[in-house]
């Protein structure tokens, strides 16, 4: 479901920051105010030391809306979870090159189901360990934070990773989408967007305004 070449990037609310006590109605909230697709982040408290999202949650809210769930897994064992997240109507499913379970396994186990790939890596990981993959994948992350923790501030040495990976899939048939996760505020968006990110995950800074709207379409801004 790779969703790349488009004039504006695609922003993706993530559900991380969303209040909890009302989860299905904020899932309607951002879907209704023009988020092109829903960021959801799975932990098993074990990779990174928190918990997120599960997968009967993600089931639970899937018929709130009709956007692509967008699913990272944090997790040390992607493919004891991929069933799991398919049946829970998973629509693309990340997990990080970190993990414990061979990239080419994990990669077809989610394509087997018909379900979108991409890889996640962590602030301190190179680019060159993800790099092999990039032609059999429909997504990549560059983590723009820690991973396992919403409302952190957005790493700057993330803007040479994207461009980075904007020049290596340049050049490739299939080339994934660039997603950015971690800290992105209207502020950052534009030099994402102009260093080649194509989607962007925005937690706090939509989650946390009173009017959503008007921050997805801000964030779609290129000054």
């Amino acid at each position: 479901m790779n969703i790349n070449n488009v004039d504006t990037p695609k922003i993706a609310p993530s559900l991380l920051a969303a209040d909890f006590s009302c989860f299905g109605d904020e899932v309607e909230r951002v879907t209704q105010a023009g988020a092109d697709l829903l960021h959801f982040d799975v932990m098993d408290g074990i990779f990174v030391p928190n918990f997120g999202i599960s997968p009967p949650l993600i089931a639970a809210v899937r018929c709130k809306s009709n956007l692509v769930f967008d699913v990272h897994i944090m997790v040390t064992h992607p493919l004891s979870y991929i069933e799991a997240l398919v049946d829970a109507g998973s629509d693309i499913i990340t997990f990080h090159i970190e993990s414990q379970d061979d990239p080419h396994a994990v990669i077809d186990a989610i394509k087997k189901h018909n379900v979108s790939v991409g890889i996640a890596y962590s602030p301190n990981t190179k680019t060159d360990a993800v790099a092999p993959y990039l032609s059999s994948i429909d997504l990549i992350l560059p983590m723009s934070v820690e991973p396992g923790f919403g409302g952190q501030s957005f790493l700057p040495n993330t803007f040479e990773k994207i461009k980075d990976l904007h020049s290596l899939i340049n050049d490739l048939e299939n080339s994934p989408d660039i997603s950015v996760d971690g800290g992105v505020t209207t502020e950052i968006s534009p030099i994402a967007i102009k260093n080649g990110a194509t989607i962007l995950v925005a937690g706090t800074a939509i989650f946390k305004s009173s009017n959503p709207q008007e921050i997805i379409e801000q964030l779609r801004t290129v000054e």
